[in-house]
């Protein structure tokens, strides 16, 4: 989207946590641009999770849906350029948005089920083993040497 992530943010915030409906109803009648864009996104969002619960037989109550997590995280800048006085140039830069909306389902007890659509999923990176040093050596470090004085240059007289 070409819209700062910052101006984004600040419509996500409002639907995080929210069922669907409610989202929908939040954005419909929020006065900033990026919002249609927002309940364009979280629509399609709707229509993968239908689209999964009838064509891939996964079983996913849309009723249920909630918007699980909304991030927006800075995209590509454009970089352009603006006259300015005494035939100078100013840059500066347009900022772009690549938005995340993740639902997922609530059963009627209020716990969440599997996370049913969204763009990214956290893969579990293996664990990294810790460094261990033998006592008294140090590992990888170099010894820095005596630096010499510099050389003084004669002065006038």
């Amino acid at each position: 989207m070409r819209v700062s992530p910052q101006k984004a943010r600040l419509v996500l915030n409002l639907i995080k946590g929210r069922r669907v409906e409610e989202a929908r109803n939040t954005l419909l009648f929020t006065k900033k641009e990026v919002a249609g864009a927002v309940e364009k996104l979280l629509r399609s969002a709707v229509d993968n999770a239908n689209y999964l619960s009838t064509e891939k037989g996964v079983d996913v109550d849309v009723d249920n849906l909630y918007v699980k997590n909304a991030v927006a995280n800075e995209g590509p800048r454009m970089k352009r350029i603006r006259p300015a006085p005494m035939g100078r140039a100013y840059r500066y830069q347009r900022r772009m948005a690549h938005i995340e909306i993740v639902l997922a389902e609530k059963n009627k007890n209020g716990a969440d089920l599997a996370t049913v659509v969204g763009e990214e999923h956290e893969a579990k990176a293996p664990a990294r083993k810790p460094r261990v040093q033998a006592k008294g050596k140090t590992a990888g470090k170099k010894t820095v040497g005596k630096k010499s004085p510099a050389k003084k240059t004669a002065g006038k007289k």
